[in-house]
């Protein structure tokens, strides 16, 4: 359904005017119904990534390819058409919705613009199925978003996020700023609707915990670029990039197929406007080579599903 090939994305500053990439070669796919997860630290380009999928920013290298259709070559109109199919759900309900417009209006605002409706009749009724699914009643239609709390806030902005039918939704971490007994509540309401609804997820987040919960397929990644990829089994259970280990090393419990435990991540984070040449993880990695210090590695295949851009396993992948 999805395909992102070689996706980057670079922005200009705005004293210096130099050209910083955010984003070099995003790669990988989805399909109907799964749940893909792209975790790693704040500021390796995780919701850049989101963004770049919905051409919400246009990437500036690569293609993204939404059920075989480009969707960077679109414009206007013919991405209007396109905007249905996909979603998003941001990571601050209190600053996602419009504090002077009624649930009813910020519910109807996507249908309206896309025309999924027919008339006010059909939107009324779809916006009570809609607050019926996240959990809500229909008499919360002409409150205001100040008047609920942040959970039930996030569950109107799902219902928003739903109401144009899509079959792809973006969730910005859209737990990370709620009590830890309401993430709980909306991580289940989200695995419900994809049962209810055959929805397909692109969950971003930094919390292990719900990639061990939710995610079929995990991304891992590190200053701007994905540094290993496989199934949430092959993830988290045999991770082999030293910067996934380093980072289920910091999780309390962690149980691996060998049993041994990885080092903790030592170091700083370096500026995602300056990263280190070659492998950018090398200067926190403690089994970093001379090699790693002056190239970035390529993606080396480990099975069907895995690969790993790391120089301490393999050959390079065939490329895809």
């Amino acid at each position: 359904m999805l395909e992102l090939s070689d996706v980057g994305y670079s922005y200009i500053s705005t004293n210096s005017k130099q050209v910083t990439p955010a984003l070099e070669g995003i790669t990988f796919s989805a399909k109907e119904r799964e749940f893909i997860s792209i975790v790693g630290p704040s500021g390796c380009g995780k919701t850049t990534v989101g963004k770049a999928i919905l051409q919400l920013i246009r990437p500036t290298a690569g293609e993204v390819e939404f059920d075989g259709v480009e969707l960077t070559r679109l414009r206007g109109a013919a991405l209007r058409l396109r905007r249905g199919d996909f979603q998003i759900i941001f990571q601050d309900p209190y600053a996602s919705l419009n504090p002077r417009m009624r649930i009813a209006d910020i519910l109807a605002e996507g249908m309206v613009a896309l025309g999924t409706e027919p008339d006010g009749a059909s939107m009324s009724r779809r916006a009570d199925e809609l607050l019926e699914h996240v959990g809500l009643t229909s008499g919360v239609k002409d409150r205001y978003p100040h008047e609920f709390s942040g959970g039930q806030r996030q569950r109107i902005a799902i219902a928003r996020a739903l109401a144009v039918r899509p079959r792809l939704i973006v969730c910005d971490e859209p737990t990370s700023a709620l009590d830890v007994s309401v993430q709980a509540q909306i991580l289940n309401l989200l695995k419900g609707l994809q049962r209810e609804f055959g929805l397909s997820y692109l969950f971003i987040t930094h919390n292990i915990a719900v990639v061990e919960y939710l995610a079929h397929d995990v991304a891992v990644m590190y200053l701007g670029r994905i540094v290993e990829r496989g199934t949430a089994h092959e993830i988290l259970g045999a991770p082999k990039h030293p910067y996934t280990q380093a980072l289920l090393a910091s999780v309390p419990r962690v149980e691996t197929a060998w049993g041994t435990e990885f080092p903790q991540l030592e170091g700083e984070l370096p500026s995602p406007a300056n990263p280190p040449a070659g492998c950018h993880f090398h200067p926190r990695c403690p089994k970093a080579t001379e090699v790693c210090r002056r190239e970035y590695p390529q993606a080396v295949r480990l099975s069907a599903t895995s690969e790993v851009n790391c120089v301490l396993y393999g050959n390079p992948a065939t490329p895809r």
